[in-house]
């Protein structure tokens, strides 16, 4: 059993060092200074596989205390005045059932399971039950460590900090033999990637079971608390036993792996699929321009319902949202100053509602799938002159798609600002309204740019580039940033203007200067 864990265990980090290096050699500027011999330099493999180990110990306590935080000892914080022992095993339990189903580990078709179990024809037995144990060994050991950190803070007693982690794993496998005895009786291979609606049903009332009783102040008591981790400890014991003794975990994994393997790739197909339907095929289009200007006019009438459907319908939220807001503070006058505070110093919140409305992604996406994709082919598309040309054109229709809902939330800002008692400077609502769409302007520029300088799809329309993704969450992290921070109107909607004319400059003579290399097809 050990000599299969180290051996697949030896498999998945392959998986991930050469991963790894392939992420290392798509660097722009690293990337061309590196051989294509890569995966062969023993110093970079030996680099890669000290990140895997740290990734694997990592993985080990990190997902369980952002969970244990978010989900149990933040509401212990916000509900106060409620017993913290009480509310933390009261959240925790019914969202433990809940993550039985969803994560039992076993069942979820992962690519180095196919290898392993399908391509490689390892004993598929003793690969499910070391790998299966290891798993469990990790979660037990990084919800002990969190429950110990968050539990003993909310007051939760040590021996029931001790018993939670044998609790958690108790009903992972408690799933885990219901999920074998259905497969014994029925032949059906559970995927918990895929689960039915009346899963879902029950999913939806465990997590109500989680929160709801504790918002109208209704606790489950300690010893009631007690007997049913006791139970779900006792109920895992007793199902250990079907898991070691069953033996077709073979043709399990034969039925549930290439089925998962071919439903990734009907999915990818039905998206492409799905894509095309909305894409109109009208051929009697006509336009007086040409060149470019006549490609671009003809993409944006195609992909009309892609590209303005969802930017209509924001907008129109934020117009019956701002309406809502007008209207409260007109019935009720005691709101009217707490929202002029936050109003004056809650504009850096809206550069993570900039970013999470901004089309840039799918707009670049449809552009690569239904225009690039082809005539990335062809040496005159990319020309320093050609390719600036264009990123101008289609800059100017990305930033018309997303100003339309910037320019609703600006204004109405504005509105809720003089309705809720004003600002002694009148300064404040033009800054307020031009900051908004500078934003806007940012993310449309920000998202063309990485797109014409990382490229990242392939010739398969798949996201290959791992500078890419790492742009996109350190986007993501610093609009997360900014999301907290409180600062005058003023100040930072002037710092959002600078920023926005200095990041359009830099950018325009980036793509012009580095483009032409990078613009292209992945391999």
């Amino acid at each position: 059993m050990l000599k299969t864990l180290l051996l697949s265990y030896s498999l998945k980090n392959t998986y991930r060092v050469n991963s790894i290096l392939y992420a290392v050699k798509q660097l722009p500027l690293l990337g061309r200074a590196l051989p294509d011999s890569i995966y062969g330099i023993q110093g970079l493999k030996i680099f890669a596989n000290v990140l895997t180990a740290l990734w694997e110990l990592v993985s080990v306590f990190l997902g369980k205390f952002l969970y244990l935080f978010l989900m149990a000892f933040l509401p212990c914080v916000l509900w106060e005045e409620l017993p913290g022992d009480l509310l933390f095993l009261q959240i925790l339990l019914p969202l433990t059932i809940l993550g039985a189903f969803v994560n039992t580990y076993l069942f979820n078709p992962t690519k180095d399971k196919y290898y392993a179990v399908i391509l490689l024809r390892m004993n598929a037995r003793s690969y499910a039950l070391a790998n299966y144990g290891y798993d469990l060994l990790k979660l037990f050991a990084g919800m002990l460590a969190a429950t110990l950190v968050f539990g003993l803070l909310c007051g939760v007693p040590l021996w029931a900090c001790l018993l939670f982690p044998f609790f958690v794993v108790g009903c992972k496998l408690c799933v885990v033999f219901l999920s074998l005895y259905d497969y014994e009786k029925k032949g059906t291979a559970t995927n918990e990637n895929r689960l039915g609606k009346l899963a879902w049903l029950v999913m939806a009332l465990l997590l109500a079971i989680s929160y709801a009783p504790a918002a109208l102040g209704l606790l489950l008591p300690l010893p009631a608390a007690a007997a049913v981790m006791a139970a779900g400890v006792l109920g895992g014991a007793a199902s250990l036993r079907k898991l070691l003794t069953f033996r077709e975990f073979r043709s399990l994994y034969q039925k549930l792996l290439p089925q998962a393997m071919t439903v990734k790739e009907a999915a990818t197909k039905a998206a492409k699929e799905r894509t095309e339907k909305i894409i109109s095929a009208d051929a009697s289009f006509s336009s007086r321009k040409e060149g470019f200007e006549f490609l671009n006019e003809l993409f944006v009438r195609r992909h009309q319902k892609i590209l303005w459907k969802s930017s209509k319908r924001i907008a129109a939220a934020a117009l019956v949202i701002a309406a809502a807001g007008a209207l409260m503070l007109a019935l009720v006058p005691e709101t009217r100053e707490p929202v002029n505070a936050a109003l004056l110093v809650y504009l850096p919140y809206f550069t993570f509602i900039m970013y999470l409305i901004n089309r840039g992604t799918g707009f670049t996406q449809a552009l690569f799938m239904n225009c690039d994709h082809s005539l990335l082919t062809y040496p005159f598309y990319k020309k320093p002159q050609q390719v600036l040309r264009l990123f101008r054109i289609r800059l100017r229709e990305i930033m018309k798609i997303n100003l339309l809902p910037a320019s609703v939330i600006g204004a109405g800002l504005a509105v809720l600002l003089y309705l809720s008692g004003g600002t002694d400077n009148p300064l404040n609502y033009a800054v307020l309204i031009i900051s908004i769409l500078c934003m806007s302007m940012f993310f449309s520029v920000h998202y063309l740019t990485i797109y014409y300088l990382l490229q990242p799809y392939n010739a398969g329309t798949e996201l290959k580039s791992g500078t890419y993704r790492l742009v996109l969450s350190v986007t993501y992290f610093v609009c997360f940033f900014l999301m907290q921070q409180r600062i005058p109107i003023l100040l930072f909607g002037a710092l959002s203007i600078l920023f926005c004319a200095v990041y359009c400059v830099v950018a325009c003579i980036l793509v012009y200067r580095f483009a032409p290399r990078t613009f292209r097809i992945r391999p």
